[in-house]
């Protein structure tokens, strides 16, 4: 009975750290997927109803239109996603939100802000289709994209402060006794984190969109629809992917001037050296030694600063104590998603590469199955590009939640049953993750049946296609 007990005692009473960290992991894994779509898909969205008026293309309007709806459904599932993720800071992490609530909440409160600006003019874009006069319509559009871009900024200047605090006094007791907003948000990580996680949205938004229009071509739907679809969102991606590259690039060298632990954790330094190689792939030992991998000879040197080369000083893991830096596997976590991230960044550049040379020289799109096969898995490539940044982020700052001075464990709730709400919200998750697919896929089958403009405003559209009154002036 005792033996019985203490096996249920040691089951429901867990150390919460690890729990709270998976799920919030699990949970922004979701939501992240999620952002870009949120923040990209109406853009590409007014692009296509632009050219729909402008150049009388009903086929564009069309798209326009039925993009509208998606966009709407995809917004609501991130709404509801990101309220969970906003729920958890105080519910795993109270002592994070005790602490630093006054500084880390005022990025949140300009977010709440976007998020319902973006939200009303959604719902007026959406019904405005046969309310409103063409161009009247197009503007209403316009700031959906503004609140989209300076929502993900604000919240992306909250992760910046984890990552640079800024901004705050303390007392002799650490309490937060003053705060300057300004300093806050405009943290000295903020502008280029900003920058990069705006332009993977573009990035990841258009090659997941443009990847659905792949495979529709490849199933032999080669109608002037899926070719704007697929033209409109790839051209998006393609362009955000060499912009990403170059902001990748800068950020990286700023993590190595003002994070130089999680730097030595990316590129798998013990110990302080120069001429330090590029590893790909690789792990690191508990001995401080590096096993496997391909090294490049001093590229690692090189790409942090190009001025001194290979005789750059690259600062190792072991200069700071072990309770100060990220543990062996989370190093060796850190290395591989980052690998991944710069890996696949790079086949999606190469790729965007391909589709321009063949607008270049042939002014068209590639025509070849291996091309649309290629983009048609570059959604879940770009997808998974995103995931591996954020982690080589957040498990790169480990142990700290607020980079200097507050670490993890400190931050985490006492309540020690978390795990439950861990297998909750997997549950749940799960669950909303595929009806949203489902409803997706139930809207692309009745679109694809009504087969011209639909002005029904319900997600899922018509059985039947209607022409709304005043659509020959917006297209005629």
């Amino acid at each position: 009975m005792t033996a019985t007990l203490s096996a249920l005692t040691a089951i429901v009473f867990v150390n919460p750290v690890p729990w709270a960290r998976a799920q919030m992991a699990f949970t922004l894994a979701f939501h992240i997927i999620l952002v870009p779509l949120g923040v990209s898909w109406a853009f590409m969205t007014l692009i296509a109803n632009y050219r729909g008026l402008r150049h009388q293309d009903r086929a564009a309007l069309v798209l326009a239109q039925r993009w509208s709806k998606f966009m709407a459904v995809t917004f609501a599932v991130g709404a509801v996603t990101g309220t969970v993720l906003t729920f958890e800071f105080g519910l795993l992490w109270p002592r994070f939100m005790g602490q630093w609530g006054e500084a880390f909440g005022i990025p949140f409160a300009f977010e709440g802000l976007f998020f319902f600006t973006e939200a009303i003019f959604i719902a007026i874009y959406i019904f405005g289709w046969r309310r409103l006069k063409p161009w009247a319509h197009f503007w209403t559009g316009v700031p959906i994209v503004l609140a989209g871009i300076f929502g993900s900024i604000s919240v992306v200047a909250a992760n910046a402060w984890m990552n640079a605090p800024s901004g705050f006094v303390l007392d002799s007791d650490g309490r937060v006794i003053e705060v300057d907003p300004i300093q806050v948000i405009f943290n000295d990580s903020m502008p280029l984190q900003a920058a990069h996680m705006l332009i993977a949205a573009y990035l990841v938004g258009g090659f997941l969109v443009a990847s659905v229009y792949a495979t529709g071509m490849l199933r032999g739907r080669r109608d002037r629809y899926h070719y704007l679809g697929f033209v409109i969102a790839f051209s998006v991606g393609a362009v955000a992917t060499p912009i990403q590259i170059g902001v990748g690039d800068l950020l990286a060298r700023w993590v190595y001037s003002n994070q130089p632990v999680k730097f030595a954790a990316i590129e798998l330094v013990p110990t302080t050296s120069s001429d330090v190689p590029e590893t790909l792939l690789g792990h690191l030992n508990e001995d401080g030694t590096v096993s496997g991998g391909i090294p490049i000879p001093g590229l690692a040197s090189w790409l942090s600063d190009p001025s001194t080369g290979r005789a750059t000083v690259v600062q190792g893991l072991d200069t700071v104590p072990p309770d100060q830096r990220p543990t062996v596997r989370q190093t060796n976590i850190v290395h591989l998603c980052w690998d991944i991230m710069v890996g696949l960044g790079t086949l999606l550049f190469l790729l965007s590469v391909w589709y321009a040379v063949s607008w270049i020289f042939r002014r068209r799109m590639p025509r070849s199955k291996w091309f649309l096969r290629a983009a048609a898995v570059s959604g879940v490539l770009a997808v998974i590009t995103m995931e591996a940044g954020w982690v080589v982020t957040e498990v790169g700052r480990q142990p700290w939640i607020v980079y200097g001075h507050m670490k993890v464990e400190d931050a985490v709730t006492a309540n020690t049953g978390v795990w439950i709400t861990f297998f909750a919200v997997v549950v749940l998750y799960a669950l909303v993750g595929t009806t949203t697919i489902l409803v997706l896929r139930g809207m692309s089958r009745r679109f694809r049946t009504a087969e011209d403009f639909i002005d029904h405003d319900t997600p899922y559209g018509p059985s039947q296609p209607e022409v709304p009154a005043g659509a020959e002036e917006a297209i005629g």
